[in-house]
């Protein structure tokens, strides 16, 4: 019996140390700079708006930061959710299973809306902006990671 403690705190203290890792990793030694950050600066450092594209790119990126915000307040609850069945369950069961499928779904919610604000702030611009910002578009979806 004492043989499966040493077993199970040993898994345990595996998975924490692998979740501080991936934590680490992903916040300190190579931060995800988001695709909108880089469009953010193309958009009002490289092609030369005039002040009424300004102006709706203002409206537009306001209205998207309160719906990321809610999105991603959802994404920290479904984490804490998913923190609490690996808790409960110590293992892949159905409490975590669930929380895993939650989570995936704000994440999806979150992605799309990005891409709707993309899309918006595209549809802004004038056709000699548009190449510009679709290759930026590209470029960011399909750089590699260093």
């Amino acid at each position: 019996m004492r043989d499966r403690r040493r077993l199970l705190l040993l898994v345990l203290v595996t998975f924490a140390a692998a979740i501080a890792g991936v934590v680490i990793g992903r916040v300190y030694v190579v931060p995800v700079r988001p695709v909108e950050n880089e469009l953010h600066e193309l958009l009002h450092r490289d092609l030369k708006l005039n002040s009424a594209q300004h102006s709706r790119l203002e409206t537009i990126e306001k209205n998207y930061a309160i719906r990321r915000q809610a999105l991603e307040a959802e994404l920290r609850a479904d984490n804490a959710r998913l923190a609490e069945a690996i808790e409960a369950e110590h293992g892949y069961g159905p409490q975590v299973a669930t929380a895993v499928d939650r989570s995936h779904q704000a994440m999806g919610a979150l992605q799309k809306d990005t891409l709707e604000h993309i899309f918006a702030m595209r549809a802004v611009l004038r056709p000699d902006q548009t190449d510009k910002f679709d290759d930026a578009v590209v470029k960011a979806l399909t750089a590699k990671s260093e």
